[in-house]
């Protein structure tokens, strides 16, 4: 339900966007405030670089014209910025690169801190709004807009396919949704339930011609797509990395990435934005923070009033900033006194869910507007590599070559 909700909502907020006239100036975030969905400015590009440890990387953006000529653009997370894939939300490390991503995305809050290269405005292939919001794969959007493709003709040549195909609404369209050409190969990955097949097997069961055309009938399909490079001097194809052929397949693959996040935020922690610090005496402090957004229901829950939490600070590329080896080295340790529901619709990046946390030693990052990461004690405690964390300066978000070793 939690996810429906969230879903019901987004879409909501981005068909607002769509009625809106483009304001003559770009929105820049502010501090301890969820920047408006609508006031994000909206582009599509190709995953060519990803710096997951500091949530940064680079998409090649999607342009009319020599498209792979495209210098790669800079982009980075919001701190409450949210990554979907395969319908569930993730984390940079898990996007293949190539991968299509949507994105959403502001100028950067502050530029003297901004973790990727402060852009002019003007240049399509490199929007100055390069701090993202909402980073989406093809079917991440295709779910939460209601959409889906529909596979009209295929064309196998040496084990090599071209397909036919629109981008139509699940529900009854005009008719006139624009038939896109696909590349498709070997590699292409046909889901069916939980069987996991190749051109060859649809082949043999002849669905695919061995060779020549075919009609698909117009299937109705959810696609992964990437970019590869394309002969006969087509600059810009697509090209079919999954095709999920019904919906169990599609929540198999949403389900096994939930799980895949879930884990990896149970060993980060929970990232939530410092609201208030009521100061007591001796380091004694209570700590209202707003917990980040798009996660599953079930990370949510584990958060109990009158249960034992850690508190640790963090940048805003998420890193922890304060111990050694473990976001648990120099966390502020107590108890979670109340856990509520803000009023009204959450804004995206929030989870509308708020928590007031008792330490009796205060760490000095814990202030308002701060961003924190926050671990109720029966997730796991564990140590994490160095690359996911700051230790002598907040200028080590941008790593030298020393950081590889003298041979």
């Amino acid at each position: 339900m939690h996810k429906v909700l969230w879903l019901a909502a987004l879409s909501l907020g981005l068909s607002f966007l769509s009625s809106l006239v483009a304001a003559d100036e770009p929105f820049r975030p502010e501090t301890g405030k969820f920047p408006p969905l609508e006031m994000a400015h909206t582009y599509r590009g190709v995953l060519a670089f990803a710096d997951h440890a500091n949530r940064r990387g680079s998409l090649r953006v999607e342009t009319p014209g020599e498209f792979f000529r495209n210098a790669p653009h800079p982009f980075a997370m919001l701190p409450y910025g949210i990554v979907r894939y395969h319908g569930a939300p993730s984390d940079l490390r898990y996007v293949p690169l190539s991968t299509v991503m949507h994105v959403r995305a502001f100028l950067p809050p502050d530029p003297k801190t901004s973790s990727v290269p402060v852009l002019p405005r003007g240049n399509p292939e490199r929007p100055a709004e390069n701090h993202v919001l909402l980073l989406e794969d093809e079917p991440s959007v295709c779910l939460r807009e209601g959409m889906l493709w529909k596979l009209k003709e295929v064309d196998v040549q040496a084990n090599q396919a071209v397909i036919l195909a629109t981008r139509e609404p699940r529900a009854v369209g005009d008719g006139n949704a624009k038939v896109e050409s696909l590349t498709s190969n070997a590699a292409t990955r046909f889901w069916r339930g939980r069987e996991c097949l190749n051109l060859e097997d649809l082949i043999a069961e002849g669905i695919m011609p061995a060779s020549g055309k075919k009609t698909l009938g117009d299937q109705a399909v959810l696609l992964g797509l990437t970019w590869e490079p394309t002969p006969n001097g087509v600059f810009l194809r697509y090209h079919i990395s999954d095709i999920w052929l019904d919906e169990a397949a599609m929540q198999r693959a949403t389900r096994i990435q939930t799980e895949t996040y879930k884990a990896l935020i149970r060993s980060r922690w929970m990232p939530a934005w410092v609201d208030e610090v009521e100061y007591g005496k001796f380091g004694r402090a209570k700590v209202t923070a707003t917990l980040f957004g798009g996660m599953d229901a079930a990370l949510y829950a584990d958060f109990k009033a009158g249960s034992s939490a850690q508190m640790n600070s963090v940048e805003n590329t998420l890193k922890h900033t304060h111990g050694d080896y473990s976001p648990a080295h120099m966390a502020s340790g107590g108890a979670i006194l109340e856990v509520s529901r803000l009023p009204g619709d959450a804004p995206l990046g929030s989870s509308g869910i708020q928590i007031r946390f008792e330490t009796d030693q205060i760490i000095e990052g814990i202030r308002p507007g701060r961003v924190v990461r926050v671990r109720p004690t029966s997730w796991p405690l564990v140590n994490l590599s160095r690359e996911e964390y700051l230790r002598d300066s907040i200028e080590e978000r941008f790593p030298s070559p020393d950081i590889f070793p003298k041979y």
